[in-house]
C-alpha cells in the first residue's frame, strides 16, 4: 500500500494500526517512495533475511541521481516551462 506523506500525516493513528496489523506501507513524495512503515515484528525477519544473503542493505542511503543529463535551471516559475512545450 502506498501513502503520501501529506496523507500520512493527517492519519498517522489510522497508518499505524494498518501497520500493527501486519500491513506494509510504502510512503511517498511526489510519488518517489522514501520510507516504508511495518510492524516493528518484521525487523528480525529482515535481519535475519540479510545475515543469510537473501536481502542487501543499500551501498548508498541517498536517492537516485539522474547522471546522463544535465540539470535545467529555471529562470523563471517551472509552471511556465511545463506548459511551453504543450504552446
Amino acid at each position: 500500500m502506498d501513502v503520501t506523506i501529506s496523507r500520512l500525516r493527517a492519519e498517522l493513528a489510522t497508518w499505524i494500526e494498518r501497520a500493527q496489523d501486519g500491513e506494509e506501507i510504502v510512503i511517498t513524495d511526489r510519488g518517489t517512495p522514501v520510507a516504508r512503515l511495518s510492524s516493528v515484528e518484521t525487523a528480525p525477519l529482515i535481519e535475519q533475511l540479510t545475515s543469510s544473503g537473501v536481502l542487501t542493505r543499500p551501498r548508498h542511503s541517498s536517492r537516485p541521481e539522474a547522471r546522463s543529463t544535465s540539470r535545467v535551471r529555471a529562470s523563471g516559475p517551472v509552471a511556465d516551462l511545463i506548459g511551453e512545450p504543450r504552446r
